[in-house]
């Protein structure tokens, strides 16, 4: 797929502060002052009809800027290691695509999402040790639940509803985690998101701010979690 350089950069220029590239540049520095993508770790994508725009690897989150975005049409087959990937645009800068993208292209093809966001936070990390075990974090009876969607574009939660978030193992190589999380999708299509174990969590929504907003609610209840668990108290009432 041939586009010619102007045609590149244009896919990423824009003054419009809702343009996907622009929106990616602000969320990382937002969510580097959250601690959930610090040391260049984490990612975001971002989905509009026929192409979708994902963050680099291997720079500071804080720091990119729209010009560093790469560019993919949509639908394509699904990237993976083993499978060449078609770009529109690809920054000038010798930059590599978030090691991610295999994992967004999940939350595409299973939950048909329009945004995923993939943190290292610390709560998600926590909860994961906490609930190593039982392979799954659950929740019930707090507030913030109703601000989860099931399956992540779903209805949303009731308060007297038990949240659950699927952990699966993680593996040296990010891109290996692809065919895991996929299954974990699939055998529990009410998740809203996927927790890795001892590395961090995957979160969608049909679009950005819902993808956010699923997000900071999922920390909030982790993070609540993991402090109710080591004060002893139960996170699931009447189970």
């Amino acid at each position: 797929m041939s586009v010619s350089i102007d045609q590149e950069d244009a896919l990423v220029t824009s003054t419009d502060p809702l343009h996907p590239a622009n929106l990616i540049s602000e969320l990382c520095a937002s969510f580097y002052r959250l601690g959930w993508v610090t040391g260049t770790g984490g990612g975001i994508c971002i989905r509009t009809d026929d192409k979708v725009y994902i963050a680099p690897s291997g720079v500071q989150k804080e720091r990119i800027e729209p010009s560093h975005i790469f560019v993919l049409p949509y639908p394509q087959a699904e990237p993976s290691p083993h499978t060449d990937r078609i770009f529109l645009r690809r920054p000038k800068l010798n930059l590599k695509e978030s090691a991610c993208t295999p994992l967004f292209w999940n939350a595409f093809t299973v939950r048909n999402a329009g945004s995923c966001i993939h943190t290292h936070s610390q709560n998600a990390v926590m909860a994961t040790l906490l609930w190593e075990k039982e392979k799954m974090f659950k929740i019930s009876h707090q507030e913030m639940i109703k601000g989860v969607r099931i399956g992540g574009n779903g209805p949303t939660l009731s308060y007297l509803d038990t949240l659950e978030v699927p952990i699966i193992n993680n593996t040296p190589n990010e891109e290996d985690l692809k065919d895991s999380m996929k299954e974990a999708m699939e055998q529990y299509p009410r998740a809203a998101g996927i927790l890795v174990l001892r590395h961090g969590i995957y979160v969608w929504g049909d679009d950005w701010q819902k993808a956010k907003t699923q997000t900071e609610c999922l920390d909030y209840l982790l993070e609540i979690g993991v402090k109710m668990k080591l004060a002893g108290l139960p996170t699931v009432l009447n189970e």
